[in-house]
């Protein structure tokens, strides 16, 4: 009997074995195809008085491994928002594939919390999501939370992939991640393989006024198969 366990245990282990090899060699990563913008500026400014702000790296953000085949899904897609007239630009800008920081690259919302939804079209895994609210100045924003969804109204299966709300003004609980100054690189999140169709972005203002702007926002996933 102990025979037969000692060996069904080794051929247990040898098919975890062979499998855990097949996985690693079936799945390969790669760098994210990121391009990003012309820098506007340069550092981080000493008079920002905001609480629970992330330190700046100092160099260039490390690249960020992806599954072989991954792209920006978001790019092209349709874009909804809860600013129907947006003060500057068109809500379809938000995933035209311009990141730059120019007159004529970004949308302004309205004051308060503010919201933007991408519909990715179909449902998919995704490993990365990159945004961009404005970087020709250095700039903080607030409430800044994050959630993938299967549905437009955010009721089924919800995923909160970033949240620096640290009060719980925007009412999505107390956020644990950091406040961030905008740069040309953008917000990098790691969606760590979440699935879902719609994407959301909040907002509250920043450190200069009350309004909101986005330039683009990308997803990087792999359609569910």
């Amino acid at each position: 009997m102990k025979h037969i366990t000692k060996s069904l245990r080794m051929i247990i282990i040898a098919t975890l074995g062979l499998v855990s090899i097949l996985f690693s060699q079936d799945i390969k990563l790669v760098p994210i195809k990121l391009e990003l913008p012309k820098p506007m500026f340069i550092g981080t400014p000493q008079n920002l008085n905001v609480k629970n702000l992330q330190k700046p790296l100092g160099k260039p953000r490390p690249a960020f491994l992806v599954p072989t085949g991954t792209e920006n899904v978001a790019l092209g897609k349709t874009v909804y928002s809860s600013d129907d007239f947006p003060v500057i630009g068109e809500i379809e800008m938000i995933t035209d594939g311009d990141k730059n920081a120019a007159e004529g690259s970004f949308v302004e919302l309205g004051p308060f919390l503010q919201d933007v939804t991408v519909d990715l079209g179909a449902h998919y895994k995704m490993y990365a999501i990159v945004f961009w609210h404005f970087h020709k100045q250095a700039r903080v924003y607030f409430d800044v939370v994050v959630q993938a969804a299967d549905d437009k109204d955010m009721t089924e299966n919800v995923t909160t992939l970033f949240n620096n709300d640290i009060d719980n003004s925007s009412g999505f609980g107390i956020g644990k991640d950091m406040h961030y100054v905008e740069t040309s690189e953008g917000k990098l999140i790691d969606a760590k393989g979440v699935t879902g169709r719609y994407v959301k972005f909040y907002s509250r203002g920043n450190t200069n006024n009350d309004l909101n702007h986005y330039i683009e926002v990308a997803v990087y996933g792999l359609p569910l198969k």
